[in-house]
């Protein structure tokens, strides 16, 4: 196996930050803009996160979703790593099963030659999208399968990584290129992604990072995790186990914009659960939706799982997140209709948990300011 930095994966707090902070970019797109300004604001993002010490940057891989533009994340990485440094770049993740091991590892090897030593390689195993898209995607319906196939396939993955089929396997000769036949001395380290105990499970066993996706499957977060740690065995990447959760989570000037802005991510979340999936509605349309009592539970209770308000009030819930979870790493996803509020509120939260200012940050956005996409002067798009 090729070594994997360890502290690439077990990152610092910064400034007063209970534990590492990193970010989840769904790459949103909001009614009247363009998957040009989605993918310009994630660029706008990484470049403030990275200017702030957030540990890592992930993009996550979703199909057939009029307001996610992170179909590939392999490209959205590559290019994140032309407008960044040195913060880590990732998927969160990419999902397996619709893809040939052989595929990824080229891809993600592509990437770490692009940015050595600062990419991750996050695995699902789930479709991320409906069952007809999956199974465009893989070319059959029988979806099941690619899922009861995920151990294999994570092996087969590893050893392409790795470049270490045994002799007298099929594919020893097969080599996947950028990588070790190069001469290559690291790779991406591998983590496992997941939103119940499947997963949880595996990567405990494998002792691998494991990732929970906390920001939509709340109510399963604490079992997951202590599943994990429960099935932990030492291993050449960790010697004990390390854990991150995505949360959701929306700091804004004031609490009541706050509130204005995440409600847009909620609609547009009760839209997909119920087959409509759409564009991230403006907080005018969320405001003047017209809830049924039942819609109205599922939007409260997705909220309830959220954290939002002003930046005070999201440090105070996201300490006690740390605190009820044991969480190694927290991953901040910040949905909402308006680019510049997503940036803002990175920025705010780097603010309240005093995370320095490193070299190359960004001017501050405010909100309602110029309102659109744009990057900042001097920044490609």
């Amino acid at each position: 196996m090729n070594p994997v930095d360890t502290d690439a994966i077990r990152g610092t707090a910064p400034g007063t930050a209970p534990t590492p902070l990193s970010v989840l970019d769904l790459v949103t797109v909001g009614a009247g803009t363009t998957a040009g300004d989605a993918l310009r604001t994630s660029v706008r993002i990484a470049r403030l996160a990275e200017s702030r010490g957030y540990h890592r940057h992930w993009v996550a891989e979703h199909h057939s979703m009029p307001g996610v533009a992170s179909s590939s994340p392999a490209v959205i990485l590559a290019h994140l790593a032309a407008h960044t440094r040195r913060i880590r770049l990732g998927s969160g993740g990419v999902m397996l099963p619709n893809h040939p091991p052989l595929v990824i590892a080229e891809q993600f090897g592509t990437l770490e030659a692009l940015a050595p030593g600062r990419i991750d390689l996050g695995l699902g195993r789930a479709p991320g999208t409906d069952g007809a898209t999956a199974a465009a995607l893989r070319r059959t319906d029988r979806l099941g399968e690619g899922a009861e196939d995920f151990p294999q396939q994570l092996a087969e993955l590893t050893r392409f990584l790795d470049g270490d089929f045994p002799d007298g396997h099929p594919y020893r000769r097969i080599h996947a290129v950028p990588g070790p036949v190069q001469g290559s001395l690291s790779r991406p380290p591998i983590w496992l992604l997941g939103s119940s105990g499947f997963s949880a499970r595996l990567a405990g066993v494998l002792g691998l990072p494991f990732a929970f996706a906390h920001h939509f499957s709340g109510q399963n977060t604490l079992p997951a995790l202590e599943l994990y740690r429960e099935s932990f065995r030492p291993s050449a990447v960790l010697d004990t186990p390390y854990t991150l959760i995505g949360v959701s989570a929306l700091a804004a000037d004031e609490e009541r914009e706050a509130r204005r802005q995440i409600l847009t991510s909620a609609l547009s979340m009760l839209r997909l659960r119920t087959g409509r999936p759409g564009l991230i509605p403006t907080p005018e349309e969320a405001e003047a939706y017209p809830f049924t009592p039942s819609e109205r539970e599922f939007v409260e209770n997705w909220l309830s799982h959220t954290v939002h308000g002003t930046a005070d009030a999201v440090r105070d819930g996201l300490d006690v997140l740390r605190k009820r979870t044991g969480a190694d790493e927290l991953m901040i996803t910040a949905n909402a209709h308006s680019g510049d509020i997503r940036v803002r509120s990175y920025q705010l939260i780097a603010d309240v948990y005093d995370m320095p200012v490193l070299a190359g940050e960004e001017a501050p956005v405010r909100a309602g300011g110029s309102g659109g996409d744009a990057p900042p002067t001097g920044t490609a798009g």
